[in-house]
């Protein structure tokens, strides 16, 4: 069922987990069913549905199974107002720099299996971009007194999350803040990524390797860009290239602009014969500037992303790409919001190691 989103926030939500049953029959107020219904149909106490809604230690089996079906059957939902006024609400806000990076989902699928089996609902905000959307969508989601948030590529600083981490638990993903104690990461590896590229692409037979990066102002906090840029660098040095020969374009965050980078590394003089899109989504339109202007992937040019979205497999793309485990990074994510949630004060950042998915775009070249 499709969310909902708040004109002023951009705050989205799923309707589903969020909407009150009109049950006319019922004896609660507007006609929702409560604490109490459920407890007389369970045949227990209110406190003994409360403790089973809470996890709380010391409900047997048989107790827990008996409310679970009760709730099940008269469909309950306990109120999120009256939870908040207790001190927890069980929802997570999650914050997303767009919707246009196909490895998004990917890190939602993880969040998801994160969450699966508790009581915690997801809520989506779309940042666009914006710092101050991002703003307005981060204090929406602390005003409605969401238990955590976690931010993928947010562009607000580091003093404004650990603000925001003082007043709720903090996950942040696509940036790396080893040093940070007041909010989570979950991350891969992604310096290690970009060397990655480079030593694949130079075993494959090019001889010539470009990147294409994200324009500085469309960076925000996110620095995933940038380790990559940085692995890069430190790979085409490690094969022998000096920096006189280490190519990075920079291109904002726009398909004609990506284009036009590509049009101008490869009608320039001593042309790249491999070009490495930052991200998948980079990587995917370097793919269809490279044949509108007559060239062949891959005998006339390789060209490798970032992410291993799902994109990559289409036929039309067989686009060997970066794959960094969005869904375990999601994963992980969710496990340290609820681990942060229950109380752990000590900062951790998760960090997993990044691998070649080959595809044709690079394949082998003869010397």
């Amino acid at each position: 069922m499709p969310g909902k989103r708040d004109g002023k926030t951009g705050l989205c939500r799923r309707q589903e987990s969020v909407q009150t049953m009109d049950r006319p029959a019922s004896g609660g107020r507007n006609g929702r069913v409560t604490i109490r219904e459920v407890a007389e149909d369970a045949g227990v106490s209110v406190a003994a549905v409360s403790k089973v809604l809470r996890d709380a230690y010391g409900v047997s089996d048989v107790m827990e199974a008996k409310v679970r079906a009760s709730i099940a059957k008269l469909d309950y939902r306990p109120h999120t107002a009256a939870r908040a006024m207790r001190g927890q609400t069980y929802t997570i806000g999650v914050l997303l720099a767009d919707v246009k990076n196909p490895f998004f989902p990917q890190v939602i699928d993880g969040i998801d299996d994160g969450l699966a089996g508790t009581q915690y609902v997801p809520f989506f905000g779309i940042g666009h971009g914006s710092t101050s959307m991002e703003k307005a969508i981060v204090h929406a989601m602390v005003d409605r007194q969401m238990d955590g948030l976690i931010m993928i590529g947010q562009r607000m600083t580091d003093a404004e999350v650990e603000a925001t981490a003082r007043q709720a638990a903090i996950t942040v993903i696509g940036h790396h803040a080893p040093q940070a104690t007041l909010f989570d990461s979950a991350n891969n590896d992604d310096e290690r990524g970009g060397t990655l590229v480079v030593e694949h692409l130079i075993a494959q037979g090019y001889k010539r390797p470009a990147m294409i990066t994200l324009r500085r102002a469309d960076l925000g906090q996110a620095d995933v860009s940038q380790r990559r840029e940085a692995g890069f660098v430190s790979g085409m040095r490690a094969a022998g290239f000096d920096d006189s020969a280490i190519r990075i374009a920079a291109a904002a965050d726009d398909i004609d602009d990506v284009t036009a980078t590509v049009r101008m590394l490869l009608e320039g003089p001593n042309p790249p014969d491999a070009i490495f899109g930052w991200a998948d989504y980079y990587a995917l339109e370097v793919l269809s500037a490279v044949r509108a202007l007559g060239l062949r992937v891959p005998e006339d040019i390789g060209v490798i992303g970032y992410d291993n979205s799902p994109p990559c497999a289409y036929t039309q793309n067989d686009l060997t790409s970066i794959d960094q485990s969005g869904r375990e990074i999601g994963r992980n994510a969710a496990r340290l919001m609820l681990e942060r949630i229950a109380g752990r004060k000590t900062a951790e950042h998760f960090v997993v190691q990044p691998r070649v998915a080959v595809r044709n775009s690079t394949a082998l070249r003869n010397s």
